[in-house]
């Protein structure tokens, strides 16, 4: 968009407006899958199990299944083998590049792209160049790990760092208008081992967990248990924003969220958004993602309208956490790609606008055998009712002694917006099982039988209790973590959040609880006259042993807050408050027994995040300022002078008066803007002169940040009473509500 240097920043603003309202600028071809069935296409750029079955040769497969299985070094022939049918069916999908696809600790993702070329030379020392692709290329990558974080685990001028194939979770090709390229999905390390990446410890987690849980499940009565597996389904929220109305917003080009925006006289409120209709634009650009979803065997469920204006949510089916978590992290990259071709911008900031709903990320995470049984869906049977309960008191037990890592695991300068926001779960971890788990739990508890209909009775050898049904209840929207019928969903993830991280985290802890489970199981079955008694003591204990960190009522009250004051459960208000936690031995010992990650790892964890905070402080405080002093107050002063002017013209004293008194408002604001201004600056100061990564967060959490929030008070205060014309920054009534216009 043009402009000349006679436009006033108001006719900017119309102007981007203008081309928002005509979609000026987007140039998007039909999605493929209007008229092709997507059973057609879908996974067509994936290489997985499927596609390595009917490739490779049997007993490449076979030494494939035993590496997926048991851990077996995959064998230098097989890793060959796979790599030319993997080469052989990219190039002919117009691969010309590879990659290995890894999720360093920035909270994005990596890669670093190599031709499928080398060079030959004939004895006539003529060049030829041919398309090669061998196994070591395929299983092992040395990108430059010097540009990485890893909170002092190594020295920076140590650059070399490893990426290595991760065999679990299916190749793809990326396209886009710069061509095609093969991503292979690798885990990311340091030259001793430890581990670079956000998705070494998940894989480490698994291996846990399933392991932990086997040994419990054959004590429960499952001797057959082989293996566990962690299942995920993300529902990933989003913002959709009019590429125009970013390009001048410098907050959100710069942070991902407004840091300066009055509240439309129209937000959330009519509560007219959520399931409502989807506007034209959004629904043409939601067909366009979904096409790509589909191509990369991404299996997009739902989509709809959120709570929150122009706010938008898209679910898959579930899968096993590891391909889950390596799926959402490609979901959010193909939002964000896809948006930019429909000239629109695509915000994950957990909280981009004030005064309505943010973004979250809810993880639906349950546990299944390798029979395909859900252990967390009541059965048919009372061994399955039993095995429920039993599953279900691990993990209440996991959420209870590990609350304060999980809020750890969710903790970032975004989320703090969100949490506790009256839209989304407080910093308490908390559990909502419903009104039926609730009294069963409590029965369970004190020993009674179970007083129900006949049709909710079922005989578990040990006593009465009702019928578990996973429809009895509601759901409880103000819950962080909350049974949902044969699953846990932990709503308190943010949308920007790299899942793996607390996966990871709800994994060791179950894991850990799996493992305190065997070792008193084993105890009561030498107490106990049956084996059901024995469990039945087992979930008692547990189910007490947890008992404070169940809640049924609103998370949102204040009463609730008081209440887990006097249960003491962890409060951690803040990030700055909520990492300390990885400097806790205590809160954080299922880590190290479960070998999820070293000492020396989780120690890198806190001091990458302490920086990430204080270098994502400091990006935002230094947006708002720069913004407030080279837009807002040239604008005021502007309005200030023109106001006198009128002032100045006006005869009658009583109208004087009343226009006095809107000068005043705005005189106000600028006073309290540019005391503001110099406050935030001294205080960065004094934040830049510590030397202390930690000190500095603390500082930025407990006296920068009330501070900024001031000074947005008072600037949203003044863009009211500033002409609507000579405002620089779209307004949230603009960029919130122009795509219901399509």
């Amino acid at each position: 968009m043009s402009t000349t240097s006679k436009e006033t920043s108001g006719s900017v603003r119309s102007q981007a407006l203008f081309a928002a309202i005509n979609h000026e600028n987007i140039k998007v071809e039909k999605p493929g899958h209007t008229t092709t069935p997507v059973s057609e296409f879908f996974g067509s750029m994936t290489f997985g199990l499927a596609q390595m079955r009917e490739k490779l040769p049997r007993d490449a497969y076979q030494n494939l299944l035993k590496t997926l299985d048991h851990g077996k070094k995959l064998p230098k022939e097989t890793a060959e083998a796979i790599a030319s049918a993997v080469k052989e069916w990219a190039v002919s999908k117009g691969v010309t590049h590879f990659c290995h696809w890894f999720q360093p600790m920035t909270g994005l993702t990596a890669e670093k792209h190599d031709a499928f070329i080398t060079i030959q030379t004939s004895h006539h020392s003529e060049l030829r160049v041919v398309e090669r692709f061998t196994g070591s290329q395929l299983i092992q990558g040395e990108p430059d790990a010097s540009s990485f974080p890893s909170g002092g685990m190594r020295s920076t001028f140590e650059a070399r760092g490893y990426t290595t194939w991760d065999p679990s979770s299916p190749l793809f090709i990326i396209e886009d208008d710069a061509g095609k390229t093969l991503c292979i999905p690798t885990v990311f390390f340091s030259y001793n081992g430890e581990a670079l990446d956000c998705k070494t410890p998940l894989l480490r987690s698994v291996e846990a967990m399933s392991n932990e849980a086997c040994e419990f499940l054959k004590l429960v009565g499952d001797v057959d248990a082989k293996k566990v597996h962690v299942t995920l389904g993300s529902e990933q929220e989003y913002f959709l924003i009019d590429r125009n109305f970013v390009a001048l917003r410098p907050d959100l080009m710069m942070t991902g969220r407004t840091l300066l925006g009055g509240s439309s006289p129209r937000g959330q409120q009519l509560e007219d958004h959520y399931f409502g209709s989807i506007p034209t634009r959004v629904k043409k650009y939601m067909q366009d993602v979904e096409f790509e979803l589909f191509k990369l065997g991404i299996p997009a469920k739902t989509r709809h309208n959120e709570v929150a204006p122009s706010q938008f949510e898209l679910a898959p089916i579930f899968e096993d956490v590891n391909i889950a978590a390596d799926h959402n992290t490609l979901t959010m990259e193909v939002l964000k790609r896809v948006a930019l071709k429909h000239n629109l911008v695509c915000l994950m900031h957990e909280k981009p606008f004030a005064g309505i709903n943010g973004s979250g990320k809810h993880n639906n995470w349950s546990l299944s055998n390798d029979k395909g049984e859900n252990l967390l869906e009541p059965g048919t049977t009372p061994h399955q009712n039993l095995r429920f309960l039993a599953v279900l008191s691990v993990v209440l037990k996991a959420v209870h002694d590990r609350a304060s890592l999980l809020r750890a695991a969710i903790a970032s300068p975004g989320n703090d917006h969100r949490l506790g926001a009256n839209e989304a779960p407080p910093a308490i971890i908390s559990v909502f099982l419903g009104s039926m788990l609730e009294r069963i739990l409590n029965q369970i508890e004190e020993g009674k039988s179970a007083q129900a209909t006949e049709g909710q009775i079922i005989d578990l050898g040990v006593g009465k209790i009702p019928n578990i049904s996973k429809d009895y209840t509601d759901r409880n929207r103000t819950s962080p973590f909350a049974f949902t019928g044969n699953k846990f969903e932990f709503r308190a993830v943010g949308s920007s959040a790299i899942e793996s991280v607390p996966m990871t985290m709800l994994n060791a802890a179950v894991a850990e609880a799996f493992n305190e489970a065997t070792t008193l199981l084993k105890t009561l079955l030498t107490q106990k006259s049956s084996r059901d008694e024995a469990v039945m003591e087992l979930i008692r204990t547990f189910v007490k042993q947890s008992k404070k960190v169940r809640y049924e009522g609103n998370g949102y009250s204040q009463e609730w807050r008081d209440e887990a004051k006097k249960r003491g459960l962890p409060i951690l208000n803040t990030t700055a408050e909520a990492l300390e936690v990885y400097n806790d031995p205590k809160a954080t010992s299922c880590l190290i027994k479960q070998k999820v990650l070293s000492e020396l790892e989780l120690h890198s964890r806190y001091h990458i995040n302490v920086e990430r905070y204080v270098k994502t402080i400091d990006i935002e405080i230094e947006t708002l300022i720069e913004m407030v002093e080279t837009q807002v107050i040239p604008t005021i002063e502007g309005q200030l002078v023109s106001l006198s002017d009128v002032q100045g013209k006006l005869s009658s004293s009583a109208l004087k008066k009343k226009h006095g008194t809107r000068v005043q408002i705005l005189e106000d604001a600028f006073e309290k803007i540019l005391t503001r201004v110099d406050e935030l600056k001294n205080k960065m100061d004094q934040v830049r002169a510590l030397s202390d990564e930690s000190e500095k967060m603390k500082k930025l959490a407990h006296d920068v940040q009330p501070l900024s929030v001031q000074l947005r008070e008072a600037c949203d205060i003044a863009e009211k009473h500033v002409n609507d014309s000579s405002w620089p920054l779209p307004k949230y009534r603009e960029m919130l509500f122009t795509n219901s216009l399509s």
